[in-house]
């Protein structure tokens, strides 16, 4: 192995194959990787071996442009005709700060009849992932995904408000606007994305005061420090649009206006809803991570609609997050206290929610617009 491994990282690593793959005897399991995720893909081989399954396939691969990627994940993957009675070819895609190649996973996948297949992509593949994104099971993140939205669908006013400030009115229409759900499942043709545990949609209004106290997570490469609880980022929204904001912290005041230099990036273009309530705290990284933190998080730039219902595009999308938050609905007397979130048995809804994978994703680095020389926008600002 190439580092110790945590008590904590091996229950995570664990979950991901028992809930989150399902994993079985027959399975055939290939684990394609970015050079900075070597020790997670490392990880989850060497616990396939203890399980003794046959040797998971590992094949590497370069972040946003690999030409010959497609080729020798084909070769590692098994033939549909040799897999075993029961088996599927699990594929496993693990990276940091990237999510590449979409298009190759999906024709690999479709070669397979849909029951004999599984896929999943990690970003952010960290210890911090282990530790603190695969702290839940696949159904209790349904659970609590469904709590949410069995709140939300079909209501039309949000208040939003926490003890640091933010203090939002949003206006919802589920009719005109699909909701998302990351829950670790995918649509059929799809592959599931990792980190789980949010739902979100497109406000049809918002307007107020965002204060985020937790971290920020954008579709750029950068190292810096993405917490804000000591530095929370103010944001004024006026009639769906980022009016100003505050910082006292110069390098995040600097990153904020670089994410803010797109064509429109100033845009609300998400409502969304974190529901990990077990996140032990925002890590450092910039990473979806700390956007599944049990709270708000409202993305500016990109949207996750069709352009058909929302006709812009933009190359950029910022989330800022800020957790803990209570939510009041319409009328009703009882709010939402995301610092209490309590898993719901009611069914989770199907009917305007799509299951977020590689075909709905809107906010991983997987753009080709976002590429330069080869690499993603860098925003280091001094």
């Amino acid at each position: 192995m190439t580092s110790v491994v945590s008590e904590q990282v091996w229950r995570g690593v664990h979950n991901l194959l028992d809930s989150y793959l399902e994993l079985r005897a027959a399975d055939r399991v290939v684990i394609a990787y970015t050079p900075d995720s070597r020790d997670a893909a490392a990880w989850v081989a060497v616990a396939l071996q203890e399980r003794g399954m046959p040797s998971a396939a590992l094949v590497g691969m370069q972040p946003i442009v690999d030409d010959s990627f497609e080729a020798r994940l084909l070769q590692a993957l098994p033939a549909p005709a040799d897999l075993p009675p029961g088996g599927r070819a699990v594929l496993l895609c693990l990276e940091r700060d990237t999510m590449s190649q979409t298009d190759v996973v999906r024709r690999a996948m479709e070669r397979y009849d849909a029951c004999a297949t599984t896929a999943l992509r990690i970003i952010n593949a960290s210890p911090e992932l282990f530790t603190h994104a695969l702290n839940h099971t696949q159904a209790d993140v349904s659970r609590l995904n469904a709590a949410v939205l069995n709140r939300l669908m079909g209501r039309h006013r949000l208040h939003i408000v926490s003890a640091q400030g933010t203090d939002l009115y949003a206006e919802i229409d589920s009719g005109r606007f699909s909701w998302i759900s990351n829950r670790g499942r995918a649509n059929p043709g799809g592959a599931a994305i990792l980190p789980a545990g949010e739902v979100a949609t497109y406000p049809a209004a918002i307007w107020g005061t965002l204060v985020a106290d937790g971290a920020f997570n954008a579709n750029v490469l950068t190292s810096l420090d993405a917490r804000l609880t000591d530095h929370p980022v103010t944001v004024q929204i006026d009639d769906g649009m980022l009016a100003d904001f505050e910082c006292a912290d110069p390098a995040v005041h600097r990153f904020i206006e670089l994410c803010l230099t797109f064509p429109n990036s100033r845009r609300v273009g998400e409502l969304g809803f974190g529901t990990n309530d077990r996140l032990p705290g925002m890590v450092a990284m910039n990473s979806h991570i700390n956007e599944r933190a049990a709270g708000v998080h409202i993305g500016f730039g990109q949207h996750n609609q069709s352009l058909e219902r929302v006709p812009y595009d933009c190359m950029l999308h910022l989330d800022l997050i800020a957790p803990g938050v209570t939510v009041w609905i319409d009328k009703d007397p009882t709010p939402i206290e995301f610092s209490n979130l309590v898993p719901s048995d009611e069914p989770h809804p199907t009917d305007g929610v799509w299951d977020e994978d590689i075909v709905s994703d809107c906010c991983g680095l997987n753009r080709s617009d976002l590429s330069r020389h080869g690499g993603a926008v860098r925003f280091e600002p001094r």
